[in-house]
């Protein structure tokens, strides 16, 4: 899963431009041509993670992209918008004032593509399943408030929660709560592989190459029920190396549209690109990049060697001279544009200051330099990844006061994997949201089952301000808490924010619905996409 100056996503499609193409977009184009859609990365089976596609395991962007278009939530994001609607339910709701009891009824007719009926009762084991397996690469952490899941009909839901959390319904729109068949997936152990029996608006068969996807077709699904209104009939998601090759098929006419890891000259080459019938789509983007710590590492274990990079690391410098200000700076784990951001980081440190960083390591008696590995994965981010962290070690190491050596990993499950069981001492990471709220960029990386597996614990975030925050229906209302949360995370830097990210989409300009491609949660929407007729 993974996980991003910002205008919320919410209003992408009122702020982007607009692909100039007209026609109908029922459909995939005449004679039924799938619309292809390049990604520059891989979703592959390893043997610590040997079930790529299973909602017990994934979790990252790019296979809950494949997941969305396949297995079906309760609830989903809307085509625009951070409130959700019902998906494979037909109403939801929360059913006290504490919002700690959360009551779904399922639409009528709902079935699995191998023809199997959905019932309440599939949903209460796709629940208990990820909480069963407890898959340390999964996202199992977004169901940790469950207390029970109950199915006293076939087509209600009742969960009770443990402690109030008003983001429970965003929850329910991730892959995390995603329905599969009892009949199919085990319920104590992952289902290795890249098979999919889900009930959403595709049917998937995909095309191997040694351990990892190279194609995956998406065939619209003629038993879907739920809430989106499929624009096509087909479509092929096929896997590169790069973005380099990705970009190079959409302007050889091989593939439709490309999306994510563009590097800032790309950006630039598309934008003028329309003589080539290519045009370029620039979205708000919540996607952020930091650098993440093992807090137990003894190089690191002092927070003022943490507060001293923070001192140092210049961020201007990575969005202007790597990113081309693709990107902006980010002084907080919670980006700009959503309630509760504030620049914390900015506030307690200022401007990149060497002399300060110093102050801070000698009063502390560290020895300099400061020696680590600061690891990174290779072809996960994007090809500009090399340059920002070559960047970042120039930084460090032009003080003198850090000696920094880098080492890229090309396995992202590998890197993953490693990252968890503590082997990295600093290590760079990215993260898209499961949801469009500031929690979801506290949550997930503070406490016992963090996403990151970090020893690093603050008791008033965890049991103070994370729990105080989630009862706040008005979202607003929770950015006290917030606050506070990343006050206390620029103090103990165990996460280093860097810079968050606008979002691109490139197409053949007679691709439409470009627009509404990415959700608030920049989650690909491919049942958006038609086909019509270039101007």
């Amino acid at each position: 899963m993974n996980r991003k100056t910002l205008v919320l996503p919410a209003l992408a499609g009122l702020l982007a431009p607009v692909l100039a193409a007209c026609g109908s977009t029922d459909g995939a184009g005449d004679g039924g041509d799938p619309i292809v859609v390049g990604v520059a990365t891989h979703i592959e089976a390893t043997k610590a993670a040997p079930a790529p596609l299973d909602p017990s395991q994934a979790y990252d962007v790019d296979a809950w992209n494949v997941m969305r278009s396949t297995l079906q939530t309760l609830m989903r994001l809307p085509r625009s918008g951070t409130a959700p609607v019902p998906e494979a339910a037909e109403s939801c709701g929360f059913r006290d004032t504490q919002n700690e009891q959360y009551r779904c009824t399922l639409r009528s007719g709902l079935k699995f593509s191998n023809g199997h009926a959905l019932t309440a009762q599939d949903v209460k084991f796709s629940i208990d399943r990820m909480r069963t397996i407890n898959n340390t690469n999964g996202p199992v952490s977004l169901l940790n408030d469950i207390d029970k899941v109950e199915a006293p009909s076939d087509t209600e839901v009742v969960f009770h929660l443990s402690k109030p959390d008003a983001t429970f319904p965003q929850k329910l729109t991730t892959p995390a709560a995603a329905i599969v068949d009892g009949e199919v997936y085990p319920k104590d152990r992952l289902h290795s592989g890249f098979d999919v029996v889900g009930s959403g608006p595709y049917t998937l068969k995909v095309e191997r190459k040694n351990n990892h996807i190279a194609k995956a077709v998406f065939t619209k699904n003629p038993n879907y029920k739920g809430g989106v209104k499929v624009q096509n009939d087909k479509v092929e998601m096929r896997f590169f190396d790069d973005s380099a090759s990705t970009e190079k098929a959409l302007r050889k006419g091989d593939i439709d549209v490309m999306n994510r890891g563009l590097s800032p000259d790309q950006v630039r080459g598309l934008e003028n690109a329309r003589d080539q019938h290519i045009a370029l789509q620039e979205m708000p983007g919540q996607e952020i990049r930091y650098l993440a710590f093992n807090t137990k590492d003894p190089a690191v274990s002092d927070k003022a060697v943490r507060q001293a990079m923070a001192q140092i690391v210049n961020r201007s410098d990575l969005v202007r001279n790597v990113y081309s200000y693709t990107g902006d700076p980010l002084f907080s784990m919670v980006p700009t544009g959503l309630s509760g951001h504030i620049n914390s980081f900015f506030n307690k440190y200022g401007n990149p200051n060497a002399a300060a960083a110093r102050k801070t390591l000698r009063q502390a008696n560290i020895t300099t330099p400061v020696k680590f590995t600061l690891t990174y994965t290779t072809n996960h981010y994007g090809s500009s990844t090399v340059k920002e962290i070559r960047t970042l070690q120039r930084q460090l190491n032009s003080t003198k006061l850090f000696d920094v050596s880098i080492k890229g990993v090309d396995s992202w499950q590998q890197f993953r994997t490693d990252a968890l069981d503590g082997k990295y001492t600093v290590y760079n990471m990215g993260w898209f949201p499961d949801i469009p709220d500031a929690d979801n960029y506290i949550a997930p990386f503070i406490g016992k089952q963090n996403w990151l597996g970090s020893p690093y614990r603050n008791s008033k975030v965890e049991s103070q301000l994370i729990p105080a925050s989630r009862q706040q229906t008005d979202r607003n209302a929770a950015g006290t808490a917030f606050k506070q949360a990343q006050d206390i995370i620029a103090e103990d830097v165990p996460l280093l924010p860097l810079w968050q990210g606008k979002q691109y989409v490139a197409a053949r300009d007679d691709i439409t619905g470009i627009q509404w491609a990415l959700n608030s949660a920049s989650g690909l929407q491919i049942w958006e996409l038609g086909r019509g007729v270039s101007d």
